[in-house]
Parts: structure tokens; C-alpha cells; sequence
């Protein structure tokens, strides 16, 4: 079987998805935690941490400084169709 990696730039998720303690404070998450769980005691899930300055979506889901915009855009492998050529 292979496991899944879920890219976690979020330290605070990735403790509640590997701790079995019940979390029923935090508003946002229902069975989808349960999923999880499951499936991390099962092996198929992972979450290795990710650096936020390494996460690609960042750069449609934030702002980011130029350098690191730039880099991701590279990554990604897209172009500016507005450049001059």
C-alpha cells in the first residue's frame, strides 16, 4: 500500500491530526478528524511538514514577498503572457 502525503505547512493541524485526546473546542473540525485519525493509525496518511515559504498554493491563496512569489511562479512553471519579448 502506499501512503498518501498530505503537505501540511500548519503545525498546530498536524498535532491535532495525530493526537487521539478529543479536540471538541476547535469549531471547525467534525469527521473529518476522525478520518484522518483513521487512516494515520492505518498508514495510508502521512503529513510531513512543509515550510510555508516552500508551499506553491501560497502564491493563489496569499500574499507573499516578491522573491518567493517569483520562485513559485518558476516552479510552477508559469509565464507572463504580458511581457515584452
Amino acid at each position: 500500500m502506499k501512503v498518501m502525503d498530505l503537505h501540511c505547512d500548519n503545525k498546530a493541524a498536524t498535532m491535532i491530526a495525530h493526537n487521539p485526546i478529543q479536540h471538541d473546542h476547535i469549531k471547525y473540525v467534525e469527521l473529518d478528524r476522525f478520518f484522518i485519525r483513521e487512516n494515520i493509525d492505518k498508514g495510508c496518511i502521512s503529513f510531513p511538514y512543509v515550510k510555508s515559504e516552500d508551499q506553491l498554493i501560497d502564491i493563489l491563496t496569499k500574499g507573499v514577498c516578491g522573491r518567493i512569489f517569483i520562485d513559485m511562479i518558476d516552479k510552477l512553471g508559469m509565464i507572463d503572457i504580458y511581457a515584452p519579448s
